[in-house]
């Protein structure tokens, strides 16, 4: 995650906009699923697989344990087909939903088809 170390009065719109995205630059989807799977105690020694449902790469770790993706333009379809994979842990990029309306869904699709499963976005 980038490092931000601004009083609330250095604010402006401008600084805002610049911290839109919350990722370091220059971290690969990689980096992110393993500081994923460190910071949810899933051993970096599983088996990690590539899938693409819906044309976004999904990675499968631990035979669904975790389901993990971090693509742009993700949509409430694909969210749909992971939650009925019903992994333990399913974790997305909050700027890689594709609207507003795909973002408000996403607990509801969970809720419907995976209610178990440990959402994470980051």
């Amino acid at each position: 995650m980038q490092d931000v170390y601004y009083k609330p009065s250095e604010y402006d719109q401008g600084l805002l906009l610049a911290l839109e995205e919350n990722i370091k630059t220059g971290r690969t989807s990689e980096d992110l699923l393993f500081q994923v799977m460190l910071d949810l105690g899933v051993l970096l020694s599983s088996k990690i697989e590539e899938i693409v449902i819906k044309g976004k790469t999904v990675y499968n770790v631990a035979n669904g344990y975790l389901m993990a993706c971090f693509d742009t333009d993700v949509t409430t379809e694909l969210i749909t087909e992971i939650a009925k994979k019903q992994p333990y842990y399913a974790v997305f990029r909050d700027s890689s939903m594709a609207n507003d309306s795909v973002a408000t869904n996403f607990e509801q699709v969970f809720n419907t088809y995976s209610p178990t499963t440990i959402r994470r976005v980051l």
